[in-house]
């Protein structure tokens, strides 16, 4: 299923030739950021295993295709493997920095959560590598509250990081 948005920006479930554009965009944030704990970057291949075992969770991994370039992504994976956890989900979202500003984020939030609240989906949570007010004005965009702050549980380029937790329940 894919909706058209405004200036030709289609938002549509990822397929494997999208592993290599999704790559791309997430090493980015490998190499510049702390907002991923990955240290290397990652290969099509390992992109394109990532977004099948999402999948085949039945579970959406959405990616936003702007003249017909894949510029940002969101995905629902789930949150722990134990039977208990079955309708908790984690999501995160990923935008290639050349197309930040542009509401993409909304845009793949928007779609995320109709396709999650039409799944057995319970309870929505978000980590967020802190300081990030960008990613947690998105997050309370769309209802979720902060519950928790796992204090310096990172370590990357020298530094300790924190990380906070959002959640929403459908």
């Amino acid at each position: 299923m894919a909706i058209n948005t405004e200036q030709q920006t289609i938002i549509r479930q990822a397929d494997r030739s999208d592993a290599a554009s999704i790559a791309g965009i997430y090493n980015h944030y490998v190499a510049e950021t702390v907002v991923t704990f990955d240290e290397q970057s990652i290969s099509t291949e390992e992109m394109a295993r990532r977004v099948e075992e999402v999948q085949a969770a039945s579970l959406p991994w959405l990616v936003a295709e702007h003249d017909d370039r894949v510029v940002g992504y969101a995905y629902a994976s789930p949150w722990k493997r134990r039977a208990a956890y079955r309708f908790s989900v984690e999501i995160t979202v990923y935008l290639d920095p050349n197309h930040l500003g542009r509401k993409l984020g909304t845009k793949l939030y928007s779609e995320l959560f109709a396709i999650l609240r039409s799944t057995r989906a319970h309870v929505v949570i978000g980590g967020i590598a802190l300081p990030n007010d960008a990613s947690v004005a998105l997050h309370e965009k769309f209802g979720m509250h902060k519950v928790a702050v796992f204090e310096e549980v990172g370590f990357k380029f020298n530094r300790w990081i924190d990380v906070g937790y959002w959640e929403r329940t459908l």
